[in-house]
């Protein structure tokens, strides 16, 4: 019985580099050859980028009132008030849709997530430096923030 012969890829850096080439001359992101059950494939990530539009800057509001009759100015200077570690933007729940890692009156404690902060693409999980109770969310998901700014209280 003859044996049937079978035409082989040659595995080799330099197909690879040819089928690359075709990639890059043709524009297309994935390109396979296949010949009886031998088959090569080579793709490229499309570069992507994304563009978001920044948030138009929040209306000056007086000092919103907190529970107790204290104003968010003097929460924000209070001895128990958790402020960000870096410049970036706030995001209160883990993803969009999710409920908030922390609501007004919840407690929680020391080394729990409070909320995330994305900076420079990288997402920082901002934790609970002690136990206690949330007495104040001064941020809104999705707010711009400083250095140094006040977040939230824990007391």
């Amino acid at each position: 019985m003859a044996e049937k012969t079978r035409a082989k890829f040659p595995l080799d850096e330099e197909t690879i580099r040819r089928l690359a080439t075709i990639l890059t001359e043709t524009g297309l992101s994935e390109i396979e050859i296949e010949a009886d059950d031998q088959r090569i494939r080579v793709a490229r990530r499309a570069a992507t980028m994304e563009v978001a539009a920044a948030p138009p800057p929040a209306p000056a509001t007086p000092a919103a009132a907190a529970p107790g009759g204290e104003t968010s100015a003097k929460l924000s200077t209070s001895a128990n008030a958790i402020t960000s570690p870096m410049v970036g933007t706030v995001y209160l729940a883990p993803e969009p849709g999710a409920d908030n890692f922390v609501k007004l009156g919840d407690r929680v404690r020391a080394g729990e997530t409070l909320l995330i902060i994305e900076a420079m693409k990288v997402m920082n999980r901002l934790e609970a430096p002690k136990a206690g109770t949330v007495t104040a969310i001064l941020v809104e998901d999705g707010q711009p923030v400083e250095f140094g700014e006040p977040l939230l209280v824990v007391e």
